[in-house]
């Protein structure tokens, strides 16, 4: 178990709501990482704002300014190596990233997506799950791989799908979710206590809790 805290860069492209709750989360003086700069591909996301207000280094990367995805890339590499970042924490950020980069940060990155992985994949996760009539729908925290929403797992909250079940109401009970679930498996994989074998994240069992973030759980 490490001791010292991870210096993380949280991406955004929106209000960041993932962001804050990481940002919170980081207060605690137990909490095993900091952030230390937050970065958008979008100059006028409401979370940047947010987030110097709190007096985080922010950075707005426009990435409609950049000839490619390879350019604008390679300056997001630039800025998180010259931050000195551990551990890159994407939390709304509506790119895809190159394989190099990926690769560069290979099980350094983490994402949320709003769904139980591995389904659905890809966008609009809340509208798909109640055309298919699931009965269990959730959030996903996992490693960041070269392919969509792909990578080791390192933890899931589920929530019920209840009858008359809106887009809003659905999209209100994930994301609540989503804010209780990032920021404990952050804590978890910066700490030490959960690594990556095989592909696979391994959390020690002296973590486990009553299931702990292993196996899906119902939030109300």
């Amino acid at each position: 178990m490490t001791t010292s805290k991870k210096r993380i860069a949280i991406l955004i492209s929106g209000r960041g709501s993932n962001m804050k709750s990481l940002v919170e989360a980081c207060r605690a003086p137990d909490y095993p990482a900091e952030p230390v700069v937050v970065i958008s591909n979008r100059p006028d996301a409401p979370g940047l704002q947010w987030a110097k207000e709190q007096g985080l280094p922010t950075l707005g990367l426009d990435h409609k300014r950049y000839e490619s995805r390879e350019h604008f890339d390679g300056q997001l590499m630039s800025v998180l190596e010259m931050s000195r970042v551990d551990l890159v924490c994407l939390a709304g950020f509506m790119r895809l990233m190159t394989p190099s980069l990926v690769e560069r940060w290979r099980d350094r990155m983490l994402n949320i997506h709003p769904a139980l992985l591995p389904s659905f994949k890809g966008l609009h996760t809340h509208e798909r799950a109640l055309a298919a009539g699931v009965k269990i729908h959730g959030c996903t925290v996992h490693l960041v791989r070269p392919e969509m929403d792909e990578g080791p797992i390192i933890g899931q909250a589920a929530v019920p799908v209840l009858e008359g079940d809106t887009f809003d109401t659905l999209a209100a009970r994930v994301l609540a979710a989503e804010h209780e679930l990032y920021p404990r498996c952050l804590a978890l994989y910066a700490s030490g206590q959960a690594i990556v074998e095989n592909e696979r994240v391994s959390i020690r069992a002296a973590e486990r809790r009553d299931g702990g973030l292993l196996v899906p759980q119902i939030v109300d």
